[in-house]
């Protein structure tokens, strides 16, 4: 149980409510701000919800993993919480553990890392440190709005070309075109490539399902925009929502070949921890109609119950309903020519970064 600090939806906001979890047995808190706000919520209303951003200095910013089911070790992320607001992130959960809502505080409470790429600089110069392809985007987007103003992904990118490193990234923004040339000097020698995220087709529901993205047409255009730049793009249909966009397979692995994707893929929704009331909450304003439907047929893709955490079945899903979307992806890549793998960058480059403040002679 937690306590509701909203639950009415918010314009341009993807969750529509605010409870403060109680898995890490945080106290509940209570609204707070200043009186008009105060008077706002005893009056009913919902206050305008800004987005803040607090700045984080954290000692180290490479993160490494074991998970048997993705393709890389390390990852950095530059920021905490995602105000693109998609409903359906998996990332949401985390800002449980700072006793902030996996609902709009994921949305709206950013947390920025101004120091990442000095941080990684000194992570790479260090000895005995051996490279292999980092991951950016795996928890929330390297892209999304506020990279605008911080730039740290841009900054990362720099350090990568810098020392010839390879990085994979993972975005639904076509604000990662403002990069191009750096990503192209990677991509020359198979350093980088790009996966970019599409739901769905649809500009509408798209309006609803992940609020602050780019639209679908500019992230095809962006796909485009790489792909001529000879940067390797990825497309991934992920998540893909039974009863909400699984209608669209054909047409969205049509569209990542038109535009130049080399590869597609996909994920089936996942609802770990507080993001499965928060979905159910969605349907039930969005399309109470097939609500029922929709979480009878999750479910079955993830044995009986709203998420299956375990290795492998958590990216696949299993059962009638995961067996007929994986045929029809593999009849639509077959169509349209286009493969399942992702890219394979080298990490024979790689040159340690000079953190001395003085020039190498040799």
């Amino acid at each position: 149980m937690s306590k509701p600090i909203s639950s009415s939806p918010v314009s341009g906001r993807g969750a529509g409510e605010n409870r403060v979890p109680v898995r890490f047995n945080l106290p509940d808190r209570q609204p707070d701000g200043d009186w008009l706000d105060e008077r706002e919520w005893q009056d009913g209303g919902v206050p305008r919800l800004r987005t803040t951003v607090t700045e984080e200095h954290p000692k180290s910013i490479l993160s490494f993993n074991a998970s048997p089911d993705i393709p890389f070790d390390r990852s950095v992320n530059a920021y905490r919480g995602c105000e693109h607001g998609c409903i359906y992130c998996y990332a949401r959960p985390s800002h449980a553990f700072h006793d902030l809502s996996p609902g709009l505080d994921f949305e709206s409470r950013l947390f920025a890392k101004p120091q990442a790429a000095s941080l990684l600089r000194k992570t790479l110069a260090k000895q005995g440190y051996r490279p292999a392809p980092i991951a950016i985007g795996t928890n929330t987007d390297p892209y999304q709005p506020i990279e605008r103003t911080y730039r740290i992904t841009r900054q990362i990118l720099e350090v990568m070309v810098e020392t010839r490193h390879p990085i994979v990234i993972t975005t639904k923004s076509a604000k990662v075109v403002e990069d191009i040339p750096l990503l192209a000097d990677l991509a020359k020698d198979n350093l980088t490539g790009v996966a970019l995220s599409v739901t769905t087709l649809d500009g509408k529901l798209a309006r609803i399902l992940e609020p602050r993205a780019s639209t679908p047409q500019k992230r095809l255009e962006a796909v485009r925009l790489l792909a001529d730049a000879g940067i390797y793009v990825h497309v991934n249909i992920a998540p893909i929502i039974p009863g909400i966009t699984d209608t669209e397979i054909e047409a969205l692995v049509a569209a990542a070949a038109e535009y130049g994707a080399q590869s597609v893929s996909w994920i089936p929704i996942r609802l770990p921890h507080e993001v499965a009331p928060l979905f159910r909450k969605w349907l039930d304003t969005h399309f109470p109609d097939r609500a029922s439907k929709v979480m009878n047929i999750i479910r079955d893709l993830r044995g009986g119950k709203d998420n299956d955490p375990a290795f492998f079945s958590r990216m696949r899903g299993s059962g009638s309903w995961a067996e007929l979307i994986r045929a029809r992806m593999r009849i639509a890549k077959s169509r349209h020519g286009l493969g399942s793998s992702k890219w394979s960058v080298r990490s024979d480059l790689f040159t340690p970064p000079n953190v001395s403040g003085q020039l190498n002679l040799f």
